[in-house]
């Protein structure tokens, strides 16, 4: 069975131009089900469902974790984030960040002259040496670190005030978070028109949707999923407004846009959270929930239209992705992402190229999936235990869960429920021997393992 169906159109060669314009749109706490063709039902979402129609849509695509910085530490550097040393998310009074010695997307895009800018949330340091303009990025403007780390945080007042960025200044303090989305989305539009005679990157990491969430006047109300729907409505037109703006330039059949997001719903905040039906968990876990993606792909002319991939890939993909499509080289050092070009461009018989992924929390080897089988590690989760979340922006509590040795399925028990170890010895003894190798290469907590492969975060 082919991974990817769909379009039979055969696509040779690396698009329609060697150096292709790339848009990352990124966002935040967002779950697999909060998309139209994803099964989201009492919101619409018109933009990303044409993206889907026009292009090729991942139902197995996983951030790298299923928290904020290491799966933007994977997504900018093409690592797990173990390598790179960020494996938990950092907040205001942290002292680490993104190692100038890693190179992220920005970085190796320069060289072959590309312009570079990033609106939103970076989340990868916020002390001037980690900024995005340290980083390969000529422009930046957004939030350094999550919307809720300021001092209106339902539980936790002892956040400082929230910085507001441009370039490595900082405009204000608290901002109107009712703009963020629009502001975000203007600086991009207007990013891509300046740069349209020159091949450019722009990663645009929305802060929305997560907590607290704020949504302009002219979405509020918008949706039959309350304010939560009504914060992706908006989202959508933002997705709308690139799209637009590529096609009035005439520059969409040169541009390949991504949609994805870092980790699954937040399920603690109820209706303010998302769904990742019908995944198992949410954020802050290994299963599914947390962090297999909602993620379309959109290339005008180039990637075949109505295609669906079902390989398991990575977000730590899409750094090689772009190198070779651009031409350009790749780092020095060891990366873990793959190229998958064939499966975007709809290639015939394409295959992930990963033997296995690896779902860590922290430090802590979780769990493996190699095709369609996905191993758990005996390890506890968080959980609300089928309770409901909190309302109106305020959290429950969650319980902490346990599970063995599991064997799951995918492809016939995507909820990850059905354990099948005792019925598959030989898959069970296969994995755990990829999980001993990853352990060799960037460790495991519960064994006492640091592995040879890690290298250190940055630190003022």
């Amino acid at each position: 069975m082919p991974g990817c169906v769909g379009s039979t159109r055969r696509v040779s060669g690396k698009g329609s131009m060697d150096k292709p314009n790339f848009v990352i749109i990124f966002t935040d706490d967002q779950g697999y089900a909060d998309v139209g063709c994803f099964g989201a039902k009492d919101f619409k979402t018109p933009n990303l469902d044409r993206m889907a129609a026009e292009g090729v849509r991942f139902t197995d695509f996983y951030a790298a974790a299923a928290s904020c910085t290491p799966s933007r530490a994977a997504l900018m550097t093409g690592c797990y984030p173990q390598r790179v040393g960020l494996p938990y998310v950092i907040g205001p009074k942290a002292e680490i960040g993104i190692n100038s010695e890693e190179q992220t997307i920005a970085e190796i895009l320069k060289p072959r002259g590309y312009a570079t800018a990033c609106y939103g949330k970076w989340h990868l340091g916020h002390h001037p040496q980690f900024l995005p303009t340290r980083h390969g990025f000529d422009d930046y403007f957004g939030l350094p670190y999550s919307n809720d780390m300021w001092p209106n945080h339902p539980t936790n007042k002892s956040f400082p005030d929230l910085p507001l960025i441009e370039g490595e200044k900082i405009l204000e303090y608290n901002p109107d978070q009712t703009k963020l989305t629009t502001w975000y989305t203007e600086r991009a539009v207007k990013f891509i028109e300046t740069n349209k005679n020159r091949p450019f990157f722009l990663y645009l990491p929305h802060s929305m949707a997560h907590v607290p969430l704020y949504v302009s006047d002219k979405f509020k109300g918008k949706s039959k999923q309350g304010l939560y729907g009504d914060v992706i409505m908006e989202i959508d037109w933002s997705v709308g407004q690139i799209l637009s703006t590529l096609e009035r330039l005439g520059i969409d059949k040169r541009t390949l846009v991504i949609f994805t997001s870092d980790n699954g719903p937040w399920l603690s905040y109820g209706d303010h959270g998302g769904s990742a039906k019908p995944l198992r968990e949410g954020k802050g876990t290994t299963f599914d929930g947390g962090q297999r993606e909602p993620t379309i792909m959109r290339w005008s002319g180039t990637i075949p239209p109505v295609q669906v991939c079902k390989e398991p890939v990575s977000a730590m993909d899409i750094l090689p992705t772009f190198a070779n499509l651009a031409g350009a080289k790749l780092p020095t050092h060891r990366i873990d992402g793959k190229d998958i070009w064939p499966l975007m461009s709809g290639q015939r018989g394409a295959k992930s190229p990963h033997e296995a992924l690896f779902y860590y929390r922290g430090w802590a080897l979780e769990a493996v999936r190699s095709g369609k089988w996905k191993l758990h590690l005996p390890h506890g989760y968080r959980t609300l235990a089928g309770r409901k979340g909190g309302t109106g922006g305020m959290p429950v509590k969650y319980e902490q869960g346990k599970i063995g040795m599991a064997l799951f399925d995918l492809t016939n028990d995507i909820g990850e429920q059905h354990d099948v170890s005792a019925e598959h010895p030989e898959v069970v003894e296969r994995l755990l021997s990829l999980a001993d190798r990853m352990r060799d290469d960037i460790g495991d907590s519960k064994k006492k393992m640091t592995g040879k492969g890690r290298r250190p975060p940055g630190r003022i």
